[in-house]
């Protein structure tokens, strides 16, 4: 069974990518970019033993993570009570970890990760 156009959409966003769009126009030069075309290619060609991976180990957890992220805001106002203390690093923790399941769906599915998931910064291309 192919991947439904939500799911598509979840895989891009979570590898990295920004939204398709409905129309393709030339202004979306990443659109056409060897990257993403290798996505697209792949995702549309998994056998369903692959799919079924994707859908059952990587959507489903990438979908708790991401809900649990905007969760961290229940805790954020509290910075001592009784003997509990905040962890001030979870925002930080469930970023990294929601980033690295993001990473290994890449690594499963075969693509580079999408601009939105590569880290900011200098690298060096040997």
């Amino acid at each position: 069974m192919a991947f439904t156009s939500v799911e598509k959409v979840q895989i891009r966003k979570y590898c990295g990518y920004m939204a398709f769009g409905s129309t393709p126009i030339p202004n979306f030069a990443w659109r056409y970019s060897v990257n993403y075309g290798d996505l697209e290619f792949r995702i549309s060609n998994m056998s369903s033993d692959e799919e079924d991976q994707v859908r059952s180990v990587f959507l489903t957890n990438l979908i708790l993570l991401e809900a649990d992220i905007p969760a961290t805001r229940d805790n954020i106002d509290t910075a001592q009570a009784a003997v509990w203390y905040r962890n001030k690093n979870e925002l930080r923790e469930r970023w990294a970890i929601y980033d690295d399941w993001r990473r290994r769906l890449c690594d499963f599915i075969g693509c580079e990760c999408g601009p939105a998931l590569v880290k900011r910064g200098l690298r060096i291309v040997a």
